[in-house]
């Protein structure tokens, strides 16, 4: 396999981990938006959280956690965004699941997770949630 996080997950291209365990690796990201940028990603090839296996969601996500608490504990920032780019359309550039950890700092001039797109639907949410409760 061609994926450069399965690379650094094998140890075949340096990174600076901060964080491994089993099931997951932490990095700080090579373009970091802030102080403390980090990536966190399934130790097994996964292109999205749709094909992370049921058995897996909890120990990722107890690593996301993880990370979290030691920047917060080695950088103190003010708070963090977490969240996933899943799909080219929503800005993912690696087909490899991975939870960027951006810390954040009071008047840093970045915004809240609800800037990062304004396209209102024309569909009442009634209409939506109906739509979600029928998908099987």
């Amino acid at each position: 396999m061609d994926c450069i996080f399965c690379k650094i997950v094998g140890k075949e291209i340096g990174a600076e981990i901060i964080f491994e365990n089993d099931c997951a690796v932490a990095f700080l990201d090579i373009h970091p938006i802030s102080l403390g940028h980090t990536v966190v990603l399934p130790k097994r090839h996964s292109e999205n959280i749709l094909g992370v296996p049921e058995d897996q969601v909890g120990g990722l996500f107890l690593s996301v956690k993880e990370v979290t608490g030691k920047l917060k504990k080695s950088l103190n920032p003010d708070g963090f965004n977490i969240g996933i780019n899943q799909g080219k359309s929503a800005g993912q550039s690696i087909d490899h699941l991975h939870i960027n950890i951006i810390p954040r700092w009071h008047n840093d001039g970045g915004g809240s997770i609800h800037t990062i797109v304004n396209n209102s639907p024309k569909e009442s949410i009634e209409e939506t949630a109906k739509k979600i409760r029928n998908a099987n």
